[in-house]
């Protein structure tokens, strides 16, 4: 029965795969995360510390995943891998509600009773994400953290996970994706990869209309 459930219209199984922040989420976790764990006025402290590295990505001489990686090195340097999991779920259980998108919740919920096997797969750090992939009951493929005998380094262990590493990633741990209908959700540049590759985009398809412009790739192979 559940080989049935978890098969397309053609036969293959079915892999849903939805980008988290500004997906299933009204806006980014990250940072609100990072607020909520280290209180405001540590957060600000250290914020202080982020101003060069984010004049020089304003100014286009760093990139997105330099400056990423910039504020895990400030924020979580020396930080126990025990203790910001315990932060997450505190993270989670108290900004639930107000953070998470409810069309995307029945989205998850839909694909799960379909039979499809459903993932995160987001750029943000999978310690932080752990508890959102839990209580939805998927799984999850996120940015994973460096870090040696449980205490994190600062480093990101890998590749940030967004662009052409959500489908490298998403290959890794399920296999070659031309064995699957994969259906995506995402809403930002970071997902275009992922929603090109998939047989069923779905582009910001929990926003409002006038966010839902579309990819230019994903439009393309739609004409084709």
């Amino acid at each position: 029965m559940n080989d049935v459930l978890n098969t397309s219209g053609q036969g293959k199984q079915i892999l849903s795969a939805f980008d988290f922040d500004g997906t299933l989420t009204y806006h980014d976790t990250f940072v609100p995360f990072l607020r909520f764990a280290f209180g405001n006025r540590l957060f600000a402290m250290r914020l202080l510390r982020m101003i060069p590295s984010t004049l020089s990505y304003l100014l286009g001489q760093i990139s997105r995943n330099d400056l990423k990686e910039k504020l895990i090195t400030v924020y979580l340097t020396g930080a126990k891998e025990a203790w910001v999991k315990e932060r997450a779920e505190a993270f989670c259980d108290v900004s639930w509600q107000r953070l998470m998108r409810p069309l995307g919740l029945t989205s998850v919920a839909a694909q799960l009773e379909q039979g499809a096997t459903v993932t995160i797969c987001s750029a943000s750090p999978e310690l932080v994400l752990a508890p959102f992939a839990k209580k939805l009951g998927i799984g999850l493929i996120g940015t994973r953290l460096a870090s040696v005998d449980g205490v994190l380094t600062g480093e990101i262990d890998g590749i940030n996970c967004r662009c052409e590493q959500k489908v490298i990633r998403l290959e890794a741990r399920y296999g070659p994706l031309d064995q699957y209908t994969l259906r995506a959700w995402g809403d930002t540049r970071g997902d275009e990869q992922m929603l090109g590759a998939a047989q069923e985009p779905h582009w910001r398809e929990f926003h409002a209309l006038w966010r839902r412009k579309r990819p230019l790739d994903v439009c393309l192979r739609e004409e084709l």
